[in-house]
């Protein structure tokens, strides 16, 4: 069994997997047991093909899923955790913006934290975005952080290392990979923010806009909310 599930969830990114998956493998191999599982988006391009084809050149490591149709980042986000092996896992974005050089840094941040935390969330602390971009996000963490005291600067960063169990166990819905810190918070275990790089986007484009995060975001915020509110998780133990 491997140590660790790296989980990449990607639409149309075709010409940022193999340079991802060379620096997944460079930052890992020989440090620790790993997987990478891939979890295509029912891309419109030959992005399937393409992983295909570095598996059998480069990564046994390498494993494939494939949505049947369209359904979002947290679903692929879901499958993957799903279809891991490893009882921990570490994302990242698909679009190369997220350094895998990083997740020896929250490996290292897990190895030294007490059991009660279970979530080491990147926080991009020099953002590699548009102007719109980086304000929109800014205002959205101000938002969120008010409403739901999950003491956590960067909720939107994709990179992320969380316990399988613990993940499995949140209430699973649309959009809730960018509320992990609160929802583990509400399950009754901790989450703590590691510095991270961040990068320009090289290849491909952004499948989001700035109106489509803001509305999205708010009618999430409300449910997430109310999940914090209502939830109430107790922790026990058998003598």
């Amino acid at each position: 069994m491997p140590q660790l599930s790296v989980v990449v969830p990607v639409f149309n990114e075709r010409d940022n997997i193999p340079p991802l998956l060379a620096e997944i493998a460079a930052a890992l191999r020989g440090r620790i047991d790993f997987e990478i599982v891939y979890v295509d988006d029912d891309s419109s391009d030959d992005s399937v093909a393409v992983l295909a084809a570095e598996k059998a050149a480069r990564y046994p490591e390498l494993r494939i899923v494939r949505h049947l149709s369209r359904s979002g980042q947290s679903t692929a986000v879901w499958n993957g955790v799903r279809a891991a092996k490893s009882p921990w896992i570490a994302t990242l974005d698909g679009d190369g913006q997220n350094d895998p050089a990083d997740i020896p840094k929250l490996l290292a941040a897990r190895d030294a934290a007490g059991p009660d935390l279970k979530l080491f969330a990147g926080w991009r602390t020099t953002r590699r975005d548009s102007f719109n971009k980086r304000i929109s996000s800014k205002i959205a963490n101000a938002v969120r952080s008010r409403m739901l005291k999950d003491a956590t600067p960067d909720t939107g960063c994709g990179l992320k290392l969380f316990e399988r169990e613990v993940f499995l166990r949140l209430p699973y819905f649309d959009h809730m990979h960018r509320y992990l810190p609160a929802l583990v918070k509400r399950a009754g275990f901790q989450s703590q923010s590691v510095p991270v790089g961040h990068r320009p986007r090289t290849a491909g484009t952004s499948k989001y806009g700035m109106l489509d995060r803001l509305w999205v975001g708010l009618a999430d915020l409300r449910g997430v909310a109310w999940l914090m509110r209502r939830g109430k998780v107790t922790r026990v133990e058998e003598i």
